[in-house]
């Protein structure tokens, strides 16, 4: 039997470096109904070339996207009360080790798919890492969880994902859950940029993800908001209840009448002359 996948809301640089603001997508991810929320941690300088960054205004512009170090702990202590698992992608070596007290997993993007060094380092703090992996190819993929593997990694998961922001439906390719997942033998999930409910009940009802990654704004107002790929508050709350009300609909297995149906087991037609109700039930009316 299928279990509920697991919601996690991507703040990514929708937190706009507000600490309450922060701290209200974490508030809303739960209220929602998310399993995780997941925040990142890079450094412009760590995270692209210098000659990038020396030509491109936009990429040093990001600098405003930062999520400060100082955060950390406040954005484990609200995920710890609203009983919320807390996540963060780290984009630099050093990120390892600066979220290990906080976080229970870590989150690999896709950009960072190919660099071993950092699945390594995430691997051997012994929290399990879940990885995207938009744009790759399977002997990439492959190559990224015999690493892990050899690093003695065991609580892996993937992330089916399209690097296009948006990513238009037909473009989703889900498909590829299922042949990643026998590729790999790992759990397989669907990171989404389409903010499209059809795709999302596509992955998990017919694909069978078992995590969903979205990005998530709080107002229409975030940095990421524009761009198309980011799911408002009341759009996910409604297709988390939709898939939640949808598994509660898959009951035991066992084909016996429900609580619901018992009173009209006797309102059947009777076997002897095919007319309703039971025999049993007629005796009790002719006695009224």
């Amino acid at each position: 039997m299928s279990v509920i996948p697991k919601f996690i809301a991507e703040v990514s640089s929708n937190h706009s470096c507000d600490l309450n603001r922060a701290l209200e997508f974490i508030d809303t991810a739960a209220a929602i109904g998310c399993d995780a929320v997941k925040f990142q941690l890079f450094k412009i300088e760590q995270l692209f070339a210098p000659v990038i960054l020396a030509q491109s205004e936009n990429h040093r512009k990001r600098k405003e996207w930062e999520l400060p170090l100082a955060f950390l702990p406040h954005l484990y202590q609200r995920c710890r009360e609203k009983n919320i698992e807390f996540s963060c992608t780290p984009f630099y070596l050093e990120a390892v080790q600066e979220l290990l007290p906080y976080v229970d997993f870590y989150k690999i993007a896709s950009y960072e798919l190919l660099w071993d060094e950092l699945l390594i380092k995430c691997v051997e703090t012994g929290k399990p890492v879940i990885v995207s992996t938009g744009m790759a190819i399977l002997p990439e993929i492959n190559h990224a969880i015999e690493v892990m593997h050899n690093a003695g990694g065991k609580a892996l998961a993937l992330l089916h994902c399209v690097s296009a922001y948006p990513t238009l439906a037909q473009d989703c390719n889900l498909a590829a859950i299922a042949t990643i997942r026998e590729a790999t033998g790992v759990p397989l999930g669907w990171s989404d940029h389409t903010v499209d409910p059809a795709v999302i009940y596509r992955a998990i009802n017919h694909w069978g993800a078992e995590y969903i990654e979205f990005h998530l704004d709080l107002d229409a107002n975030g940095a990421e908001y524009a761009s198309g790929h980011c799911w408002l508050p009341q759009q996910m709350a409604e297709v988390i209840a939709t898939v939640k009300r949808g598994f509660s609909a898959d009951g035991n297995g066992l084909k016996q009448p429900s609580a619901s149906e018992l009173a009209d087991r006797d309102w059947r037609a009777d076997p002897r002359d095919g007319l309703r109700p039971m025999q049993k039930i007629r005796d009790e009316w002719e006695q009224r």
